[in-house]
């Protein structure tokens, strides 16, 4: 219904136009507050991290790589998205098809050698799956913000839906499609991993693919370190795609810098946009305490992915009206509000913990922000020759001079 790019963000957006409009924008600039500045980068930081101790520990057998050759090869991944994302949104595309065939390809060896295990009786470590389970709901719900992040992404394609062909039909069967598949994906690749490896094993290894080839496929255990490399590369090239998108669109209704909402003029890739997210994962990157950053802002992430399923609600009870391409039973997204409420609140609740406190002063921090440079629109005039600086460096130039592809 809404073919604005932006997902979340531009969700909120139309529909915080129900409450007063001094306060309309404020839940929208938010979600991208924490989007464009933790969120996003922080997936992209972590996939390339992925990509980074997949191709360095094949090298270091038997004990773990150095850190820092692992950040090293990292931060070139970040750089060599970044490249592609930056030259043209047709290459972006075809890499991202190469990347993910691959990444189905290594899936189904696994899987396949998984299944073989099984049908010789290796089902020791499934028996015991559920041994030691704890009923707290706050490590549940914990346990929950690292299993759902896995599959963070799902949502991409809704960052560029002014960019997609037929999007009334494409995205949803993009969605629909997609997220069963990598569900079963997942659930089989799991089953696969634990015909061979206990839960201790699979905590204690820092490439959990890689180990398993060493346990199944013997000499030819350098196909998976290859295969996950390729496909975190992938992985890697949808979260800078889908973080580049996302400051393009909060740029563009002025809640960033302008300059960030500017495209190039010949390639129309949203340049500078993706060289802001670029930059944060890379600063990211160097503390290396990213684990911790997706604990403390998961919670952040379904405080609007719940906020944006009472936006469906809201949309539902003032949109009466307007044309609605698909619509799903209004019991899904109050179901998910519900679910995202217990995934923000029963952390907090029974085991309160200081970084929730500084992550959720991180978020109502971006009023600060909001007052004088959203409402107040203050403009510092020093900053003017910088942008104009940005502009003939990287040849780009306002949207409405060269629409995005």
């Amino acid at each position: 219904m809404i073919t604005k790019s932006g997902a979340e963000y531009a969700y909120l957006l139309e529909a915080g136009k129900a409450l007063p409009k001094s306060l309309a924008p404020i839940p929208a600039f938010l979600c991208s507050w924490v989007s464009v500045l933790v969120l996003k980068p922080c997936l992209f930081a972590v996939i390339s991290l992925g990509f980074g101790i997949y191709v360095v520990e094949p090298f270091y057998p038997g004990c773990e790589p150095p850190p820092g050759m692992v950040k090293l090869v990292s931060i070139i991944c970040i750089c060599s998205v970044a490249a592609v994302n930056c030259h043209s949104v047709s290459l972006a595309t075809r890499v991202q098809n190469f990347f993910t065939m691959a990444k189905l390809m290594a899936i189904a060896l696994i899987v396949i050698g998984g299944f073989f295990k099984l049908s010789q009786g290796n089902t020791e470590y499934l028996s015991e799956g559920f041994e030691d389970t704890t009923h707290d709901v706050s490590a549940i719900a914990l346990a929950f913000y690292d299993g759902l992040w896995a599959y963070d992404g799902w949502n991409n394609l809704n960052y560029a839906t002014e960019e997609l062909k037929n999007p009334y039909v494409n995205l949803p069967r993009a969605i629909m499609i997609g997220i069963p598949l990598v569900t079963v994906c997942y659930f089989a690749t799991n089953v696969a991993y634990l015909t061979v490896m206990s839960k201790e094993m699979l905590l204690e290894s820092t490439a959990v693919a890689a180990t398993w080839g060493d346990a199944v496929l013997g000499a030819a255990a350098f196909v998976i370190p290859l295969s996950v490399a390729l496909s975190t590369f992938g992985a890697a090239n949808g979260a800078c795609f889908a973080g580049g998108r996302l400051v393009y669109a909060a740029a563009r209704e002025g809640h960033l810098p302008e300059v960030l909402s500017y495209i190039h003029v010949k390639k129309s890739t949203p340049l500078p946009s993706l060289l802001f997210t670029t930059m944060i994962a890379i600063l990211m990157m160097i503390p290396g305490d990213i684990f911790t950053l997706i604990d403390v802002f998961s919670f952040a992430a379904w405080l609007f992915y719940g906020s944006t399923m009472g936006a469906v609600l809201v949309l539902r009870y003032t949109w009466p009206d307007v044309y609605r391409p698909y619509r799903v039973p209004t019991f899904i997204p109050v179901l998910v509000l519900l679910i995202s409420a217990y995934l923000v609140v029963a952390p907090i609740i029974q085991n309160p913990r200081i970084e929730f406190l500084y992550a959720t002063i991180f978020i109502f921090s971006g009023l600060f922000f909001y007052l004088p440079f959203v409402v107040w629109k203050v403009r510092f005039r020093f900053l003017e020759p910088l942008t104009t600086f940005v502009q003939c460096a990287l040849e780009v130039a306002p949207s409405k001079f060269a629409p995005p592809e």
